[in-house]
């Protein structure tokens, strides 16, 4: 059976990242990245985009036949210091960091996998995955 693996975080934890090298990792796979639904000049954040960038990942989602699939929900987590270290680093604004940091509560109480990515490197990362997906 196919796997989909759904990986989540609050914003700066490192989803890209490891997903870029999780898809390397894995035979045969698929490599579908949400954030090619926010790429728009000027960048924009209103009532309108969020709504059209919420239909386009609905879309994809719906054509997927869950029946066809094993699911597997990760959830990337980190310290509120190496969160506000990485985005630091990332040149996030205050903002962006505190929004972050705000949103990162919420991902506690998800039902996934949990991965805490504080002290881990992106492989060690991609490793954990792969372990829960084995």
């Amino acid at each position: 059976m196919k796997k989909l693996i759904v990986v989540n975080g609050s914003m700066g934890v490192g989803k890209t990242s490891t997903c870029k090298n999780l898809y390397k990792s894995l035979d045969r796979s698929v490599w579908l990245d949400e954030d090619w639904c926010w790429m728009m000049n000027p960048w924009t954040v209103n009532k309108d985009t969020i709504e059209k960038v919420e239909n386009n990942i609905t879309y994809l989602l719906e054509r997927l036949h869950t029946s066809e699939y094993k699911l597997y929900k990760i959830t990337l987590t980190c310290s509120e210091e190496s969160l506000r270290d990485r985005m630091h680093s990332d040149m996030r604004s205050l903002e962006q960091i505190n929004n972050s940091i705000n949103r990162s509560q919420l991902y506690q109480r998800m039902q996934s996998n949990k991965i805490d990515t504080s002290d881990l490197g992106i492989e060690e990362t991609v490793e954990k995955i792969i372990k829960v997906i084995s």
